[in-house]
């Protein structure tokens, strides 16, 4: 099996990673009860001697399990969070060398983020990041987790894009990125959020955009809790925490319905299926255009920290529930857009027969492009989320992520002309407002071009005319 380096940065980045390396100890351990270090532990940890700090090599799978240590590379700005979770339950979990921090933030700074503690720490990266990969046997894949609202996340996460493109550009680039809410309390998070999305667009292989609103919507829905305020948490800025239990325990939810996700599509690479995707087919079958390599996600069940209480549904339903809007994590119907592709990635005891069928029963009612009818591509592994028999995870190319993307670039004209908060950016070094017009123009063309594909929506395929072979003789 190939292994993939985890790089969560900034406190909304490391939050949820480390609600993923939990869920993902939690899923091996229901389904390795020898306590063996086999290849699918491989995959995503390390197996290091707890005596002499000697890694244990995979071998042939019959290793004992000493001590775990995660393919993880912790980055913040604020020592916060990553001092929390060095000292909580999975302080052993993390290698103390692979973590880059500082003690005074990013404040809500893209340029902080990107332009100084980037330059400032990119030595310390690139050794932090050639150390995890020198001890893969076969990299893939880097997953990297943070938050488009905040400086460190934003900022000094798109950075580190940037930095594996360029030292590792063989190597996929798999990004979750946390977009705000549209009322959000950091006032500069539209700039961090358009001088962002540009390196993405430039740098990343595949981008999995989530809404912070549709995961508060999510929470507030399954938890049947009365509605959770919109602005701040821990889930998209790189400031402040929550004050009440009951809101910590709103954010862990959130936390946790994205670790989820990260566990779905990592499953095929992490348990053996009769129909495996890996990393790389995603990447081939739902990208059919470099820039446009954003994917629409949703699944079910949705787990949140509730998630005990949600009956099991039937498994028809559960295709059903995957292409609703209330199952959506961004703000957005894709059955009213235009599909360019769409991979099921179905685990548990289901059928391919089972797929197959509800695929046949979907296809009517949404909207693909005429040149990419059949642009499905699924994936089956045996090994279901814990708890339950069965679950889905749906990525779409969806031209329905342009109107996130619009509200963005909404919030950030209404600040740009009058020039707000400007001065904040530019004071930093490196930083020229060409950079905030150059942004806008990135994302306006990636919405155009959404905004192109979806005009030929209903647009019957072009007739192309047959082969005539002449009767008459040469």
């Amino acid at each position: 099996m190939t292994q993939s380096i985890v790089l969560q940065i900034g406190q909304c980045g490391n939050q949820i990673g480390c609600r993923f390396w939990d869920l993902a100890l939690r899923e091996y351990a229901a389904n390795n009860k020898l306590g063996l270090f086999d290849e699918s532990f491989n995959s995503f940890f390390r197996n290091v001697d707890a005596k002499s700090g000697r890694e244990i090599l995979v071998g042939s799978g019959r290793e004992k399990i000493s001590s775990l240590k995660a393919r993880s590379i912790l980055v913040d700005m604020e020592e916060g969070v990553i001092n929390d979770i060095l000292s909580g339950p999975l302080k052993e979990l993390f290698d103390l060398k692979q973590l880059v921090t500082d003690v005074s933030g990013s404040g809500n700074n893209w340029a902080t983020g990107h332009k100084e503690y980037g330059t400032k720490y990119r030595d310390n990266l690139t050794e932090v990041i050639r150390q995890a990969a020198e001890q893969c046997d076969c990299l893939q894949c880097f997953f990297l987790i943070h938050s488009m609202g905040g400086g460190t996340g934003s900022g000094l996460g798109t950075f580190v894009l940037k930095l594996l493109a360029d030292e590792y550009p063989d190597v996929y680039r798999f990004v979750t990125a946390l977009y705000p809410s549209h009322d959000d309390d950091v006032i500069t998070s539209p700039y961090n959020c358009v001088l962002a999305t540009r390196c993405l667009t430039e740098f990343a292989d595949c981008v999995i955009p989530i809404e912070n609103q549709a995961l508060v919507d999510i929470v507030n829905k399954t938890a049947e809790k009365p509605s959770l305020s919109k602005k701040g948490g821990s889930i998209t800025n790189d400031q402040g925490c929550v004050g009440t239990e009951k809101e910590r325990s709103s954010f862990d939810s959130m936390n946790n319905i994205v670790a989820n996700l990260l566990l779905n599509i990592t499953s095929s690479a992490r348990f053996e299926g009769s129909l495996n995707v890996d990393l790389n087919e995603i990447v081939m079958n739902l990208v059919p255009f470099p820039s446009l390599h954003y994917l629409v996600t949703s699944q079910t069940p949705l787990y949140t920290q509730a998630d005990v209480n949600i009956p099991l549904r039937r498994l028809d339903q559960m295709f059903t529930d995957a292409f609703s809007p209330d199952h959506q994590l961004i703000k957005a119907d894709p059955k009213h857009s235009m599909y360019l592709a769409c991979a099921l990635m179905v685990r548990g005891n289901v059928q391919i027969s089972d797929i197959r069928r509800n695929i046949e029963r979907l296809r009517p009612k949404l909207n693909f492009i005429h040149w990419n009818q059949e642009g499905w591509k699924t994936g089956l592994c045996s090994v279901a989320p814990v708890g339950y028999p069965h679950s889905l995870l749906t990525m779409a190319n969806n031209t329905c992520i342009r109107l996130t993307f619009s509200e963005v670039m909404g919030r950030f004209n209404r600040l740009y002309k009058r020039k707000a908060h400007i001065h904040h950016y530019t004071a930093t070094d490196g930083m020229e407002l060409s950079d905030f017009t150059e942004s806008l123009h990135s994302l306006t063309g990636v919405v155009k071009e959404y905004e192109c594909l979806e005009k030929q929506m209903n647009v019957s395929p072009p007739v192309v005319p047959r082969l005539r072979v002449s009767s008459s003789p040469l």
